[in-house]
């Protein structure tokens, strides 16, 4: 009987915008003793992918790590994939972004290493059925996806060896199943309990390929698996009893397997990834009753017949779940139609560069395309979109840097189909594909985004001078995983027969405490949400969410309209809506009118509140505005209230003040001012927002921005109007 073939790979990456620490210890913990060991087993070949953006930190802080991976390519013991260069979900990027992510690691490695890869990782084993035809143009002869997919196209466990051939308009591709039981048991079980199950794929018949491909990270990064790895010898000890057993097992790179051995047939994969993906893609309560059903398929007899058909969310709902995800996918789609846009038109136009963009000279606008072009792939990059076992969107600093790409992209674009140096455009669109026209307002300094149907709120604001969306917060919400805290934590991680996976962690006694964090926002966080609030509301109670509302305007549409000035746009969105009170509801006209001149950072926002009837009202009324510079205690960041710092200054902080006209968010690392003036004295809320969110540490409590809410008692006679001008001015502190 031929031996049975092992194909063992790992996929490392980290994220665009992660902390430099990070990189550092998933280096020192898992990529660099890895690697060691590996050469000391030089008959055992692996297959290894990087991605670029990993690439990028190890050519500036550890290019002998990659010299080292050179000399293993050039003895044929180690196959590298290809794949996007800045890692992201490829499906849901333009055909053009697909192939050009994929050119550039491609590039990357034949220059760095000599080495031609046939194989491509495919984020997050994200899987839509077109991207066969991509992978095919990007000159990709195979690539690996989870058993999940093949099982729901209704193959059997014996046949998940080998690899198929799919197709898509007559392009085609070679397809590996990676098997979900070697995922679970590398290496985390005892190295005997992986071989065993080994040997009874052998005893099968079975002649093909066992394929494991999986994070790099879980040798080494995830909690107890450096000891486990490294220290208390796994990884040795599996790759000696390879050694050992080599008449019946060997370990081939993907290449050599496909040189010779067929296709074990066709085949045509449905969407999906990884199975914990695709319960993590479901809404809340979806969620809930897809994890009871897989705990319910466990009592019946024979499960197996059943579970490979129960099948999870779909990737792209995490653009539903969570509207952060969804609003920057839709703006990198648009600036990528902005850069196509400019390469067929041709525009042609030197431009002159800034000190921060490289001192003095000129350059050509093709120039320009490739660092817009470029800037926009790392604003691609897949961590930020979505939200599992990680922390994805919930981390500030992540969203951040891809906001921080985007921006620099854009204006990059912008500064070529400009000529002048002050302007101000406007364009109605429905950025978040909800059926309904939007406002995108662009000036030099500013970009703005208005969400006319919650609210006629403000979602985004750009001050493009540092590359960053001062609002960048999120909106807490419900989590599966949320009912798990406050419950009685589980056993420990202990067991002399291996370790746990992420999967399998349960809560430490102060991630259990978090229960008292666990709020959630009926409305979208962003900035000009128009509250009329109960007599008896408290900031306890606002900033919980857990009060009376009496108006309707928060999250419903306002009308608008737009003039256009030579370098300035007068928007004025407005709403006839109503106050309830106990006698009756009142109607009520909201009026925000807001100027904004193409060579300033301030905004000017115009007030009119207009009682629409004979009788006189009396309420409370507060404009709610959201804003992140990422730091909740560091004392470079703060308050000033009337030009003075609070008792406690930080952005952390909870307070409540009186007769205020006037506060500043300070951060003085990047030389940001955020300035909130207002003509009439109010008393001002402010309060940090916190989400408890899942990580592969447990549970945590992530700050993600302040929210303000100046608020002011008002007696209005009947027809009578209540105005308020309110100045927002962006820049360096010093300016204010």
């Amino acid at each position: 009987m031929d031996r049975l073939s092992l194909i063992f790979g790992v996929h490392s990456h980290q994220p665009v915008g992660n902390f430099d620490f990070v990189f550092q210890n998933a280096f020192e913990q898992a990529y660099l003793p890895f690697l060691e060991v590996v050469r000391e087993h030089p008959s055992i070949a692996f297959s290894l992918h990087f991605s670029g953006v990993l690439f990028d930190w190890l050519e500036s802080h550890h290019p002998d790590f990659l010299d080292g991976i050179k000399r293993l390519t050039d003895k044929g013991q180690v196959e590298l994939l290809t794949g996007g260069y800045y890692e992201p979900i490829l499906s849901v990027l333009p055909d053009a972004d697909k192939l050009g992510q994929i050119a550039k690691l491609s590039s990357y490695i034949q220059r760095r290493f000599d080495f031609v890869p046939k194989g491509a990782w495919v984020a997050e084993r994200v899987w839509e059925p077109h991207l066969a035809k991509s992978l095919a143009e990007a000159k990709v002869e195979f690539t690996v996806l989870d058993d999940s997919l093949f099982r729901f196209a209704g193959l059997k466990e014996s046949e998940l060896s080998g690899y198929y051939v799919t197709e898509e308009q007559g392009s085609f591709l070679k397809v590996f199943p990676i098997s979900k039981k070697l995922r679970y048991l590398i290496p985390f079980a005892e190295t005997q309990k992986v071989l065993e199950y080994l040997r009874e794929l052998y005893r099968a018949g079975n002649s093909g390929a066992a394929v494991i491909v999986d994070d790099g990270e879980k040798f080494g990064v995830w909690p107890g698996t450096h000891a486990w790895v490294y220290e208390k010898g796994w990884l040795q000890r599996f790759l000696r009893s390879i050694e050992e057993n080599q008449d019946w097992i060997q370990a081939v790179t993907f290449s050599d397997f496909l040189a010779s051995q067929a296709p074990v047939g066709r085949i045509y994969l449905p969407s999906g990834s990884y199975e914990e993906m695709m319960e993590w893609a479901l809404p809340f309560e979806a969620r809930v009753s897809f994890e009871a059903a897989l705990q319910r398929i466990k009592t019946i007899d024979s499960p197996d017949q059943i579970a490979p058909f129960l099948k999870g969310g779909f990737w792209r709902n995490f653009l539903v779940k969570y509207p952060e995800s969804n609003h920057l996918h839709k703006r990198m789609l648009g600036i990528s139609k902005k850069i196509r846009k400019v390469e067929e038109e041709g525009i042609t136009r030197l431009k002159a560069l800034s000190p921060e963009e490289g001192g003095k000279g000129q350059i050509a606008n093709n120039e320009i395309q490739v660092r817009a072009r470029e800037e926009l792939y790392r604003g691609q990059c897949n961590d930020v979109y979505w939200h599992g076992i990680f922390g994805g969107i919930y981390l500030p600093h992540l969203r951040h840097a891809a906001y921080k790409h985007l921006i620099r992209s854009e204006s990059l674009i912008d500064g070529l189909t400009h000529e002048r140096r002050s302007w101000a455009e406007w364009s109605p669109v429905d950025l978040d594909g909800d059926g309904f026209q939007d406002l995108l307002v662009t000036t030099p300094s500013l970009a703005l985004f208005f969400d006319m149907h919650r609210g006629g709120s403000l979602w985004e604001l750009d001050y493009r001078p540092k590359e960053i969306n001062l609002i960048n917060t999120m909106t807490r919400r419900p989590e599966a995983y949320h009912l798990k805290i406050g419950k009685e934590m589980g056993e420990g991680p202990a067991s002399s027969q291996g370790i746990k996976t992420i999967h399998e962690m349960e809560p430490t006694q102060d991630q259990v405490d978090m229960e008292g964090l666990l709020c959630y926002d009926w409305y979208a966080k962003a900035c000009l949400l128009d509250h009329f609030l109960g007599p008896d509301t408290t900031i306890v109670g606002f900033s919980r969410c857990q009060y009376s509302e009496f108006g309707d305007f928060v999250n419903q549409k306002y009308d608008l309209e737009v003039q256009r000035g030579k370098e300035e746009i007068h928007l004025s969105l407005r709403r006839d809506g109503r106050i309830w009170f106990p006698q009756a509801a009142i109607p009520i006209r909201v009026e925000k009118k807001i100027l904004l001149r193409g060579d300033g950072r301030e905004i000017f926002i115009q007030y009119s509140i207009e009682n629409m009837q004979s009788a006189d009202i009396q309420t409370v009324f507060g404009t709610e505005f959201n804003f992140n510079l990422l730091a909740e205690s560091e004392p470079d960041r703060y308050y000033k209230i009337n030009g003075r710092k609070p008792d406690d200054s930080r952005l952390g902080s909870q307070g409540e003040s009186d007769e205020v006209n006037r506060v500043e968010l300070v951060d003085e690392t990047t030389g940001i001012s955020v300035l909130l003036h207002w003509e009439i004295p109010a008393c001002l809320w402010r309060f940090p927002i916190y989400t408890v969110s899942q990580s592969e540490r447990g549970f945590e409590k992530i700050y993600q921005g302040s929210s303000l809410l100046p608020h002011w008692r008002l007696e209005l006679p009947r027809w009578g109007r209540w105005n308020l001008g309110i100045r927002l001015c962006i820049g360096d502190q010093e300016g204010f």
